[in-house]
């Protein structure tokens, strides 16, 4: 062999070596690249399960807040109506004073003589008071002769053939009907041209 030959090997001997030592390099960093890989997979894994546990806490903080608002709704819903028909039975009790003044208005009587006509005034007034009083809270009448009948609102008690009617009219008012802002509070009891 001559010098160059020698040499030349010389210098291919160490090249084959840093080639095996850079395989070995691979081979043991293998691991350590295996377990970077799997700590990046983990990390992508937690990132995904932060995002979704993110969109369960918007979601269940939106609802809640929608469930806050639909009670906050209901209970001021609940007490207007409280303050709206709170004075349902007081009104269903003054029903019968009305009652009462009406038929004493309705009794036949002398009224050309001094005393009981200013009887009559005084009980008519007092009526007219009345009335005007229940129906600034929201009470007001049902039941008029001609209208016609609305099971919501009349209660029939018989129904006859009349002339003048047509099918289906209130004939006459047995007693007058009343609602409390919308809400019947006692149907009128009615008589219905058949």
């Amino acid at each position: 062999m001559s010098e160059q030959e020698q040499k030349i090997n010389a210098t291919e001997e160490p090249i084959e070596e840093i080639q095996k030592e850079e395989v070995e390099q691979v081979q043991s960093d293998d691991p350590l690249e295996e377990a970077i890989a799997r700590v990046q997979e983990l990390e992508e894994q937690l990132k995904t399960q932060v995002e979704e546990t993110a969109k369960k806490e918007q979601d269940l903080l939106l609802r809640t807040r929608a469930e806050i608002d639909n009670i906050r709704r209901r209970t001021e819903q609940d007490v207007e109506k409280a303050h709206k028909f709170a004075l349902e039975k007081f009104s269903k009790d003054i029903l019968n004073t009305i009652d009462n003044l009406e038929r004493a208005l309705a009794t036949p009587a002398n009224k050309e003589d001094e005393s009981i006509k200013a009887l009559f005034d005084g009980v008519e007034l007092t009526l007219k008071e009345l009335i005007s009083t229940v129906g600034r809270f929201g009470v007001e009448a049902v039941g008029l002769v001609g209208e016609t009948f609305n099971p919501d609102l009349h209660q029939a008690i018989s129904m006859q053939p009349v002339e003048g009617f047509e099918s289906n009219q209130i004939t006459a008012v047995l007693q007058k009907g009343y609602t409390l802002n919308g809400r019947v509070i006692r149907p009128a009891m009615v008589m219905v041209a058949a």
